[in-house]
């Protein structure tokens, strides 16, 4: 009999501290347990910026208030992330119709020696023209980059090529240019649009 008590005992404490557990996790992810904490992790992320679009004309964090908008960071000879990427960006704004004139999707290069606003140019001719290449010197980069917590670094290749290794995030910044949170932007387009339109 006691054994038995025992044994119920043990099972009833460890349900309670089970439900504790999840309890806490929940009031974590939700933002009401350590919300401070998440505030000041999300301002974090994103600041002021001044660049150079692919027609040559300079673009800064300022020129987007008002409007929601997308911004990822990669580079023209990427093989595979950035143009699936920079495709379903295109697939974004095609379903958003006349409404893509309400927000913008911005390709930052982490390759500004080669990415130049004229390859830029070029290289979204393949894209949705409102899709706006930037760019800028090196050091430019670097601060936008260490602005937006992203990391990136130049991987050397045979015959003194290389290539370029950089965070993969679509960023979604709200109309005051605040970072809101990563954007999936690998979904049905029609889905990703209806998501967007809620920020506008």
């Amino acid at each position: 009999m006691a054994s038995r008590a025992s044994r119920l005992g043990l099972l009833a404490g460890a349900f309670s501290i089970g439900l504790l557990l999840c309890l806490g996790l929940v009031l974590v992810v939700t933002g009401r347990l350590g919300g401070a904490s998440q505030v000041a992790t999300a301002s974090a992320v994103g600041g002021p910026f001044r660049l150079t679009d692919q027609d040559g004309k300079p673009i800064s964090d300022t020129d987007l208030r008002g409007k929601p908008f997308l911004m990822f960071f990669g580079f023209t000879h990427c093989p595979d992330v950035c143009p699936t990427a920079l495709f379903e960006a295109s697939e974004l704004l095609r379903a958003l119709g006349p409404d893509a004139a309400r927000t913008a999707v911005l390709f930052v290069s982490v390759d500004p020696e080669r990415d130049t606003p004229a390859v830029l140019k070029d290289y979204l001719g393949s894209f949705d023209p409102q899709l706006r290449g930037v760019t800028g010197t090196p050091e430019e980069i670097a601060a936008v980059a260490k602005t937006f917590r992203v990391y990136y670094r130049k991987v050397p290749l045979e015959a003194g090529d290389y290539t370029m290794d950089h965070t993969a995030i679509v960023y979604l910044m709200d109309k005051q240019g605040k970072f809101v949170a990563p954007f999936n932007i690998k979904r049905a387009p029609e889905e990703a649009a209806a998501d967007l339109k809620k920020y506008f």
